[in-house]
């Protein structure tokens, strides 16, 4: 794991900055919290109003995230007054709790920006039961929320918006359906259902702390669509949660409070969640795991049963998130993962299509963009593959057949890669040979997407293997593509469990 965070690429150093503009504009955050006379709890509360609104907020565009970040308070501030009032009223409290949980699911619907609001509206009814917030405290509330999202907005673009150099890539959004086929409703109930166990259990084991139970419920449901994405997330929430707690025994406990070296370790991780969130899910929930335990420590009430009432909390709520996507209309792995590869397979063709146009001479096409949705819709593959690659699982046959898809996808999105390099290079020359290539990659793409029969499969095979010798750049990446498109009709299209010849 340590390999995978560390070592993992980060092209453009994206990763690197996404983490330093987070403890800058959260750090600037709370210090004007501070400067402004703010007391200790309002000014964590507009610390995770920033934190929040520099990580959630994904839209495509700088336009669409601007706007997004100014309808957080929209969303949050009013779930806030609920919380607030509702605090001495047990049953009202609760049963908001989970109808805001399931909103703030099923707004993943509309996208980067319904997920956005349903986060940080959840996130506030979640922060408002951890502070203890009472009506008498909204105003100040308010203001540090509004403040401390202002100071991040600037931080992020005014200051330092690293995204108006990067191409603009949509975020995919999950295969849809109507009514309960659609996968966001169905979260929506998984997550009510899931959460309402994780609460009752939660407030079986403290009737202080329940709420952990109900976050950490939330928390496996954010970024899966599949009962076995959710399987894995919450296996690594649990695992992350442990390690943290364990860090926590030597870190936050001992710090007892102090001021200046909280500060120093809650930068390290909020840099921590912000640099590992991409890669991986366990340490980026050891570094929100710490900074916790650094809070409860600035507030007073940290102790080591309190670090295992967390541990128990968290290993209550993976398991309402867990029972509730086997039991309650399961979306299974192997339809996600399809439909997945199934845009991916779409996007290799009209990056094809857009590099054979520059080729040809169109100065309008650009397969850039599509590149860049190429990887970002590998990252979800691999995502919705995560629970056939893991180590623990016991299907060996779809394992294999797994990890040969996404080296196969792999090679796709390094030839289309190369491809649209030399496409956009203006010395680049026609050649009737790449018209023909980009001819043949998009017929194999419609036979992939076809499900063509084990004939076809070997007629495809021969031709590539036959292919003439390459003598232009463009063209090896062609043919590339092509056999790494012929190799995938195999693990595609034979029986899942059937185990595949070497």
């Amino acid at each position: 794991m340590l390999k995978r965070v560390f070592v993992a690429p980060d092209p453009g150093r994206v990763r690197l900055r996404f983490a330093s503009r987070a403890v800058i504009g959260i750090g600037l955050a709370v210090a004007l919290c501070g400067l402004v006379g703010h007391s200790l709890v309002a000014a964590i509360t507009g610390g995770l109003a920033a934190l929040l609104a520099l990580f959630t907020v994904t839209d495509a565009t700088v336009r669409q995230q601007a706007v997004t970040t100014a309808l957080l308070p929209v969303a949050g501030l009013p779930v806030l007054a609920v919380a607030a009032v509702l605090h001495d009223q047990p049953v009202a409290r609760d049963l908001t709790f989970l109808a805001v949980m399931g909103a703030g699911v099923y707004a993943r619907r509309w996208g980067p920006r319904g997920h956005s609001l349903g986060v940080f509206a959840f996130m506030t009814f979640f922060a408002a039961q951890f502070l203890h917030t009472e009506v008498s405290q909204l105003p100040e509330l308010y203001a540090a929320v509004l403040l401390s999202l202002a100071v991040s907005s600037t931080v992020r673009f005014g200051f330092w918006c690293y995204e108006r150099r990067l191409p603009a890539v949509a975020v995919p959004a999950p295969p849809e359906g109507r009514g309960l086929a659609r996968i966001t409703t169905r979260q929506a109930v998984q997550a009510t259902l899931g959460g309402a166990f994780a609460l009752g259990l939660g407030q079986v084991l403290s009737d202080q702390r329940w709420y952990w139970a109900v976050g950490a419920t939330w928390w496996v449901f954010v970024n899966t669509t599949s009962r076995g994405e959710t399987l894995v997330r919450g296996f690594r929430r649990v695992l992350g949660t442990v390690i943290g707690i364990a860090a926590g025994f030597f870190v936050a406990i001992p710090l007892e409070g102090a001021g200046a070296p909280t500060a120093a370790i809650v930068a390290v991780c909020v840099f921590g969640i912000f640099y590992t969130a991409a890669v991986s899910y366990s340490w980026m929930m050891f570094f929100v795991t710490v900074m916790v335990g650094v809070l409860y420590g600035v507030l007073g009430v940290l102790d080591a049963s309190l670090l295992w009432l967390r541990v128990a909390e968290t290993a209550v709520g993976a398991l309402g998130a867990v029972l509730a996507v086997l039991v309650v209309l399961p979306v299974t792995t192997h339809a996600i993962t399809d439909a997945w590869i199934r845009k991916a397979l779409r996007c290799v063709h009209a990056c094809t299509a857009e590099a054979a146009e520059r080729l040809a001479g169109s100065l309008s096409a650009d397969p850039g963009p599509r590149v860049a949705e190429l990887e970002v819709l590998l990252g979800r593959v691999r995502l919705s593959l995560a629970p056939l690659v893991h180590p623990l699982s016991p299907l060996k046959a779809r394992k294999t057949r797994a990890r040969q898809v996404l080296a196969l996808l792999d090679d796709c999105v390094r030839e289309v890669r190369g491809l649209a390099s030399i496409a956009a290079d203006p010395a680049a020359s026609h050649d009737a040979r790449l018209s023909a290539a980009c001819s043949r990659v998009e017929e194999a793409v419609e036979e992939l997407l076809r499900q063509e029969s084990r004939e076809e499969r070997g007629a495809v095979r021969a031709g590539v293997q036959s292919g003439a010798a390459v003598d232009h750049p463009a063209l090896a990446h062609l043919h590339g593509l092509e056999r790494a498109l012929a190799d995938l009709a195999t693990p595609l299209h034979s029986p899942p469990r059937a185990p595949i010849a070497a």
